[in-house]
């Protein structure tokens, strides 16, 4: 033996081995690898990793958290559209869609860093405590929301609550040098779908559909009525804009148009047959010419509702290309108030074309940019076709698939009136602030104005072209005279509509004279 060891006594040697020994097995303990049995169905990993993350990971961890974060990451991995809402966010979207929610019934813009009121509601709860238009929100429950850039967002979770809850309101008005406080009970309030509706001349309507909501078809049709006691003998249906909505009104509005047996959309998927709908002959529109307006903005049920116009040679597509959402959603809940939008099938036109544009690799949202970039929004030469999609509608036009809805009459984006002032002058939001100062300074004559001849009357005599340039240079943007030359009827036309949507005609003001320099509308007039 060594002379090291001799020193040592052997229960010490005993001792160190079995430490040794010890030490050897927490090691393999750690680095033994640990397999974990699978079944056939490979997607109870995710559920095991979770386990054996609570069971052994190394500090405490938050599974609700980590669940949260994981379920939208996996949901954006299958396609564009399937989507995990938390419960709030399942809230405000399923309200936007219902028709209705519960507030205090206002609308309101944000010039400049306060939120100014440019309507109540009719009936609503601040229209019966006294709100009007053109009051500034200074105060929510006591807290300042003007003058500190909160957001449209956050001001709009202080209004909103549960039907019968009161919020206490203060605003500054004009002519009063104190705040003036308003309890407001919140209850339902219904939320429009149809914009405007109204005549442009004698036989011919326009009216304008934002949204696909639960109230869609309804709103729809008490429209038509008024407009028929005017002449209405065709309308032009304005979808730009229009993201979708509820699929089954979608429906309802086709089958008003389109005679029985008309297929108006089919939707297939993997684990979904295909299932077909098809008009029933009790369309009360069918004597109507209808032309249809859509745009790059235009998804989901605006393409189901223009894919069923076109297919079938009922009426005429006018605008640009739609979005191409054709992908269908079911909706599942969870008992959190959670849920999912979960897409099971595609649909189809009557002539079998896929709505839906491609997704995977290609950057899904950024090709409204690529369509800018290689000129689909300036010619209809630009737009992207794929002859191994042509489909032929029953009259023998010429459709095609590959995504989005393609107009049978293209209209480019205006460029008429737009120079470097305009662009600053858009940039800045110049026209609609100086829209919300006039209709401060007047407001005891906006409010007298109850048609589009006494706003014309007003908005001549008040001298609004030199107003408005004196603003716009105090906001540190000037025109040269070639510039307000060419930006002129543009920039006033809106000055013009803002002001109207200041007054008792709200959108009933605003869409008629701001469509007056609409390129597609007037296009859509025309033909």
């Amino acid at each position: 033996m060594s002379n090291r060891f001799k020193s040592v006594p052997l229960s010490a040697v005993v001792i160190i081995f079995l430490l040794g020994a010890l030490s050897f097995k927490i090691y393999t303990n750690f680095t033994t690898k640990r397999e974990l049995q699978l079944s056939n169905n490979n997607w109870d990993k995710l559920s095991l990793i979770l386990k054996q993350i609570d069971n052994h990971y190394v500090d405490t961890v938050n599974q609700e958290q980590i669940t949260e974060e994981a379920i939208p990451f996996i949901l954006e991995k299958l396609d564009p559209h399937s989507v995990y809402l938390a419960p709030e966010e399942l809230t405000n979207a399923e309200e936007q869609l219902l028709g209705n929610f519960d507030g205090i019934g206002i609308q309101f813009n944000v010039p400049n860093d306060t939120a100014v009121v440019i309507s109540v509601i009719p009936g609503g709860p601040s229209e019966r405590a006294g709100l009007l238009s053109g009051d500034r929100l200074v105060k929510v429950d006591g807290e300042i929301v003007a003058g500190v850039k909160m957001d449209q967002d956050s001001l709009v979770k202080r209004l909103r609550g549960k039907s019968g809850s009161v919020v206490k309101v203060d605003v500054k008005r004009m002519g009063f040098d104190k705040l003036v406080s308003f309890d407001i009970t919140r209850d339902k309030i219904p939320v429009k779908s149809i914009d405007v509706a109204y005549m442009v001349n004698d036989t011919l309507g326009y009216m304008k559909l934002s949204k696909f909501t639960r109230t869609s078809y309804t709103e729809f049709m008490e429209a038509v009525r008024e407009l028929r006691k005017f002449g209405l003998s065709s309308l032009i249906f304005d979808l730009r804009g229009n993201s979708g909505g509820y699929f089954d009104q979608a429906l309802l509005l086709s089958n008003e148009f389109l005679d029985k047996g008309s297929l108006i959309v089919y939707m297939q998927g993997r684990n979904r047959p295909r299932q077909d709908f098809f008009a029933d002959n009790n369309g009360t529109c069918r004597d109507l010419g209808i032309k249809v307006l859509i745009d790059e903005g235009s998804a989901s049920s605006s393409e189901i509702f223009a894919g069923a116009i076109q297919d079938n040679d009922r009426g005429q597509i006018i605008g640009r290309r739609s979005f191409g959402k054709g992908l269908v959603q079911e909706p599942i809940y969870f008992s959190d108030n959670s849920g999912i939008r979960l897409t099971v099938a595609r649909f189809y036109t009557p002539t079998g074309r896929s709505i839906q544009k491609p997704y995977g690799s290609e950057d899904y949202y950024g090709d409204i940019i690529e369509r800018y970039r290689h000129g689909e929004m300036f010619s209809a030469d630009s737009i992207k076709i794929n002859d191994s999609l042509k489909y032929t509608t029953p009259s023998g036009k010429v459709v095609y698939g590959g995504g989005g809805i393609i107009p049978d009459l293209f209209v480019p984006i205006d460029t008429v009136g737009v120079t470097p002032f305009l662009v600053k002058v858009s940039n800045q939001g110049i026209a609609f602030r100086f829209g919300a100062s006039m209709a401060d300074r007047f407001r005891s004559r906006i409010n007298e104005i109850s048609t589009l001849e006494d706003l014309d009357t007003f908005f001549e005599g008040a001298g609004m072209e030199r107003r408005f340039l004196e603003f716009a240079s105090d906001n540190g943007v000037n025109a040269t005279q070639q510039e307000w030359d060419e930006s002129k009827d543009v920039i006033m036309t809106q000055v013009k509509a803002f002001i109207g949507r200041y007054s008792p005609m709200d959108d009933n003001a605003f869409y008629p004279v701001l469509l007056k320099i609409d390129n597609v509308v007037q296009a859509a007039i025309g033909q």
